[in-house]
């Protein structure tokens, strides 16, 4: 019994079904007697929470204040406070997004490749098979010549593997003057700076 409803209807069922008086029945619970007789004088908001929960439908990412814009333009006037305390009892709240942290770094124009071996761009391709497991690929690329150097495909491919597999096409190959890629979790981790 934490909210006065709750404590009112405790209350209530004492007085009902144990027949005792109201004064005995708050005294036993510890409840004052003017919260079990307050009767509200607040006036209905249902035409607004109906209003509300439809606007909220149709506008799904709006909050509550972009959601008082659209009321007030209907002509429906309402205390900030009040709106919200509706917005948050119709449980109409938006989940936050929390965007991805990425690291600040000094962008470096790219200059084209005019020769073979010059750069390398390598990047991960993602997709999944019949029954929904997820599989990665791996693929470096000449820039120059569009040569496929390495495709390495596997539904694991962590730091220590891809620099395997990048040792061995530089034993083939020699190693480029750049290498291109994005700032993905596998090309930042310990091994690769090692």
């Amino acid at each position: 019994m934490v909210t006065p409803a709750a404590k009112r209807e405790a209350a209530a069922h004492l007085c009902n079904v144990h027949g005792v008086s109201q004064r005995r029945a708050c005294r036993a619970i510890g409840v004052d007697r003017a919260l079990v007789r307050y009767q509200s004088h607040r006036p209905d908001d249902k035409a607004v929470r109906t209003r509300l929960r439809e606007l909220a439908a149709v506008r799904r990412r709006f909050g509550w204040r972009r959601l008082q814009v659209l009321l007030s333009r209907e002509g429906v006037h309402m205390n900030h406070k009040k709106l919200r305390r509706l917005y948050i009892e119709e449980r109409l709240q938006v989940r936050r997004r929390i965007g991805r942290k990425r690291a600040a770094v000094t962008r470096v124009p790219l200059m084209a490749a005019r020769a073979p071996n010059q750069r390398w761009s390598m990047d991960f391709v993602h997709d999944a098979l019949s029954d929904g497991r997820r599989f990665r690929i791996l693929a470096v690329v000449d820039d120059y010549t569009w040569e496929n150097l390495c495709l390495v495909a596997d539904t694991s491919l962590p730091s220590g593997r891809v620099i395997r597999e990048l040792e061995a096409v530089i034993a083939r190959r020699g190693l480029p003057r750049q290498c291109v890629s994005d700032n993905g979790p596998e090309f930042n981790g310990l091994a690769m700076l090692g």
